[in-house]
Formats: structure tokens, sequence, C-alpha cells
């Protein structure tokens, strides 16, 4: 009886909270029903989805021929500056809305484990930051996104084994060859056998020249008989 107060009570504060400041769309600005978190359901559906996990064969994947082996590689929608979805990946990255780093990581895992190419995945790991931007930052955004994943996959994330062992600059305005050089042979593992024999799922929020995750799984790859796949929230 008390309990069911206190839910009653905590129902009438949120709504008294949200006539007041209100949970919006961090995509489009419209006011959330109760149901949707961060993102309304409408730009859900409107979100330009790639279906890149049903073609073995797809541009991420591409990216990486000749370059490291990859299993499989997906992302869930494509990137375009300016529009209203890029600013999902900016307020993820820059403005402290974990929430949508959670949210569109269930999206992509409902994806993926609707694929048969991802279904002997074992582990979950983020690519990293360097201690000093995560400080600075204040969370990982590829760990967050790992960490919603995880609700829907059932699967363990690992966010200590791969680290990234020199703090670079940004790649964002970095060409194709400067972004390789810039993360060339900086990820390394603290146990190679914590990796050994197992399928690895690597997560990043954008791939666009691929180097990071390219060096990431180099580094995984490291371990023996260990296999590496690749997941992104955006392709650019």
């Amino acid at each position: 009886m008390i309990s069911q107060l206190n839910r009653r009570i905590s129902g009438l504060w949120d709504d008294f909270v949200n006539l007041f400041y209100p949970n919006i769309c961090q995509s489009c600005g419209n006011v959330l029903f109760k149901n949707e978190i961060a993102i309304c359901s409408r730009c859900l559906y409107q979100i330009p989805k790639t279906d890149f996990h049903l073609q073995k064969n797809n541009p991420v994947s591409i990216l990486f021929w000749g370059r490291v082996k990859i299993e499989y590689a997906s992302s869930y929608f494509t990137f375009a500056k300016g529009s209203k979805f890029q600013k999902l990946i900016h307020k993820l990255k820059y403005h402290h809305r974990t929430d949508i780093g959670i949210e569109l990581g269930k999206q992509l895992a409902h994806q993926l484990i609707n694929s048969k190419f991802f279904d002997d995945v074992d582990l979950i790991v983020p690519v990293p930051l360097h201690p000093k931007k995560q400080k600075i930052r204040g969370y990982n955004q590829a760990e967050v996104i790992a960490n919603g994943m995880k609700e829907i996959m059932k699967l363990e994330v690992n966010v200590t084994n791969l680290y990234r062992s020199v703090h670079t600059q940004s790649q964002t305005k970095k060409s194709k060859l400067e972004r390789w050089e810039n993360v060339d042979n900086i990820f390394k593992l603290h146990e190679t056998n914590l990796f050994e024999g197992k399928h690895i799922l690597l997560i990043d929020d954008v791939v666009t020249t691929g180097s990071t995750l390219e060096a990431c799984a180099q580094a995984i790859l490291e371990a023996k008989g260990s296999k590496v796949s690749i997941a992104t929230l955006a392709y650019a």
C-alpha cells in the first residue's frame, strides 16, 4: 500500500516537473510521451537506416578489405551533415546526453540480434578514449552505446582490456592518411588471454575512414584465435 502511494506521489511529481520542464525529443524538439526516452518514436522511425546488418559485403565492411580481417560490420543509420540526426551524435559526444547513446545503442542491438552474422558474438568492446580525454568529457560515448546494447543482447561489456596508450588529437578535421597516422599502433591489450578464442564486437559512434576501428581490431587480433566484428551507430 505504501509503495503504491509512493509511486503515485512520484508520478504526480514527474507530471508537475514536466509541466514546466517538458522532456523533448533531442532530434526534432517535440515533447516526448511517457514511454519515449530522448528520441520520439517518429524520429526513430525516420532515422535513415542502412540495413547493413542484412548484407555481409556492405559499405562498412568493404572499408576494411585489405586492411584488417573483420568478420562482419554494420552501422545503424547514415550520417548526413546538417541533418537533425547529426544533432543526436553531437549531443551524445559533447553535451552529456548519455540517454541518447543508451537509446540508440538499444536500437542498434535490436538490428544485430535480427542478423545471422552477429549471433556468435562473445563480448562487446567499445573503442576506448585516452584517460585524459575521458576525464575531460566525463564519459566515453562508445561505452554508453555499448551499455545500451548490453541490455538487449545480454552480453558482457569489457572496458578495461583494450586501451589507448597515447593521447592523440581529434580525428575530425584530418585527412584519411592523417587519421591513420594519428592512431597507428596506439591501441594495446592489457591481457591477450582475456580475448583468446573470443568473437569481439567492437563498438563506436561513427565510422568515417575506419582508421580508429582498424587500429583497435589489429590490437584485439593479437589475441590467439580471436575474431572481430564491428558495429557503429552511424556511417559517414
